[in-house]
């Protein structure tokens, strides 16, 4: 692939991201959920051998000068901005593991969804400590949503995740899993549970797995979640300066950065470098300069650091906030890739989670021009 070619879906990415996209079929490709856990709100497409997640239902998408025609059976579509063809795009057609339930009956779409093309996704508790009041809980999250609208239970069981992660290989050919988890009460802060589920689910397939949680407080969970089958670790900063952590999600900026900094590098030695990451919202309040130098930092500990732009959700207090510009999100991932390519740090290197499918981000799309 050309440099101009690359530079090009670079771009598209990050336009599509920032001001997502107007679907002339809003059915097209398999379900979108409106609010609730994960990356709602979005629909995933396939541009350039890369699957996006791009925002359909936020204020800014019905609004896009990008719109995508109704697909084909075989989910092929076409993308135009301002009236121009730019070219062809895909939507990764509804999964097959949807149409069966477990064995007590709940949906597997329940227990786990299809994310971007090839990753299924998890929340194993879908309840937090930092959910239950409006002074703790991060001002983007939606993890309640989903459970009061029925579209999911609050605790999926190791059998169950099992049960679908398996199907999912057999019937979807996924690749690997995400399992996130909200916050309990206790000192592990959810990786008892992400060790549970992980043994369960490698014991009935060879999936890899990336758990994701608050960094526990003491530091032997990491060998113990590593143990027990999850191959690599999230801990999510989301936010990086101390003031806007402390105005945009009070409970978690309870735990200080420097906690996150003594437990990266911990993780590292347990699960080497490039397998721990974490997430940094970008858009929320942080200079791009403050995001670089934390993520400096961060490549230098062995740590990913996946930077996405800040999609808005409904019925959260910050639905009305906007997505960052597609030139703010150019100023950080350009000199990210290569920071992240000069470490040795890349996407492809990932064993599983959400640096590895980078459907959220144009960050391996600049890393791939790097590398090719």
């Amino acid at each position: 692939m050309d440099t101009i070619r690359q530079t090009a879906t670079e771009t598209l990415i990050n336009e599509l991201q920032s001001f997502g996209a107007r679907l002339i079929d809003p059915k097209a490709g398999h379900e979108s959920r409106r609010g609730g856990a994960g990356p709602s709100d979005h629909k995933a497409l396939t541009i350039d051998g890369m699957t996006v997640m791009v925002p359909v239902h936020t204020a800014p998408a019905f609004e896009s000068p990008y719109v995508v025609e109704k697909p084909d059976d075989a989910g092929r579509s076409r993308i135009s901005r301002d009236g121009t063809v730019l070219g062809e795009v895909s939507f990764p057609l509804r999964p097959r593991f949807y149409e069966r339930s477990t064995a007590d009956g709940v949906p597997y779409s329940q227990i786990a969804v299809l994310h971007g093309r090839d990753v299924l996704a998890t929340t194993v508790l879908q309840t937090c400590i930092r959910y239950q009041s409006r002074t703790k809980t991060c001002q983007f999250c939606a993890i309640g949503q989903s459970l009061a609208a029925g579209r999911t239970i609050a605790h999926k069981t190791p059998q169950q995740l099992a049960e679908v992660a398996k199907a999912a290989v057999e019937l979807d050919g996924v690749k690997h899993m995400v399992m996130t988890t909200g916050t309990p009460k206790g000192d592990d802060r959810g990786a008892a549970v992400l060790a549970d589920s992980a043994r369960a689910i490698k014991a009935a397939v060879d999936l890899p797995i990336q758990g994701q949680c608050e960094p526990p407080e003491d530091d032997i969970w990491f060998q113990r979640m590593k143990d027990a089958g999850i191959d690599t670790l999230g801990m999510h900063l989301e936010v990086v300066t101390p003031e806007v952590r402390a105005r945009i999600m009070p409970g978690k900026a309870q735990v200080p950065v420097e906690k996150y900094m003594r437990s990266f590098e911990a993780a590292v030695n347990v699960f080497g470098r490039g397998q721990v990451s974490t997430y940094i919202l970008a858009g929320l309040g942080d200079t791009a300069e403050a995001i670089l130098d934390i993520c400096a930092k961060l490549v230098s500990l062995g740590v990913y650091p996946f930077v996405v732009p800040f999609v808005p959700i409904s019925g959260t207090p910050l639905e009305s906030h906007p997505s960052p510009s597609p030139d703010f999100m150019h100023s950080i991932l350009e000199p990210l890739s290569r920071m992240l390519v000069e470490g040795g740090l890349k996407s492809v290197d990932i064993k599983a989670g959400c640096g590895k499918c980078g459907a959220c981000s144009a960050l391996s799309t600049y890393e791939r021009r790097l590398t090719a």
